[in-house]
């Protein structure tokens, strides 16, 4: 089985006990792939145990400072503790032109001995091979938030479950086309449109795509309790659901 942690599962606005939503899928045969990177995550991983040298693969779902902001102190760490191994982008244009635009402002052109770093640019169509290793196979959507987004159907390769991530989006027919039929779908819980949907839109959501369980992630929690939007998505889907949280587990 592939396992997935959120690292984080608040929106923009995060506090003390919910960073920025992005989270690590772990495989049984090549490293673990990180998905956004709001802030940098290297201390979570290290206190879970996982040699941040194994990770070489970061998905990048767009260009919002809360899924991105933290690559440039994720990469000047692992440098100044002396990584040779190579690091690996993926995303949409709109997002990888402005990660190497950022890089360039904090001029790490002269980083000395910095290691290799690469930036794969996907398209923006329907269904597009995203990423793919020994353990997964993504495909990715475009959403409807307020700059471009990509969301995901994951597959495991091994046993062929699906998680589906909407990433941030109103609801849109793509939303459904991710979470088609999932063994999980985590949807996005951050609001009223335009740019997110509330708790009872990411039921709808999973009922409408035939999704066999449902994680809410990306909501809001500056004096705000998150607790209510489990029954708010329990009004219009009949499944399991859970609110995310950060070093949930679990595995598909």
């Amino acid at each position: 089985m592939a396992r997935v942690i959120i690292l984080g599962s608040s929106g923009a606005v995060c506090d003390a006990q919910h960073d920025y939503s992005h989270f690590l899928l772990i495989g049984k045969e090549d490293g673990p792939v990180l998905v956004d990177a709001g802030s940098n995550p290297l201390e979570k991983i290290k206190g879970l145990g996982i040699d941040d040298l194994a990770l070489q693969d970061i998905i990048l779902t767009h260009f919002h400072s809360d899924h991105v902001a933290g690559v440039p102190n994720m990469l000047m760490h692992m440098w100044q503790m002396g990584r040779k191994q190579p690091i690996r982008f993926y995303g949409i244009p709109h997002c990888i032109d402005r990660v190497e635009g950022m890089m360039d402002m904090y001029g790490w052109a002269y980083w000395p001995n910095f290691f290799p770093v690469s930036f794969t640019r996907t398209g923006l169509g329907d269904d597009t091979l995203l990423f793919e290793n020994r353990d997964f196979l993504i495909r990715s959507f475009p959403v409807v938030h307020f700059i471009p987004t990509i969301g995901m159907r994951i597959t495991n390769k091994h046993n062929g479950k699906v998680l589906a991530y909407s990433c941030d989006t109103e609801p849109c027919p793509n939303a459904l086309k991710i979470g088609k039929d999932a063994d999980i779908f985590i949807h996005e819980a951050g609001g009223p449109p335009p740019g997110h949907s509330t708790g009872r839109m990411a039921g709808e959501a999973a009922t409408e795509a035939g999704a066999k369980e449902l994680r809410l992630i990306h909501y809001q929690v500056w004096n705000q309790n998150p607790e209510t939007l489990v029954p708010e998505a329990a009004q219009t889907y009949d499944g399991p659901i859970t609110l995310c949280r950060d070093f949930d587990e679990f595995e598909f």
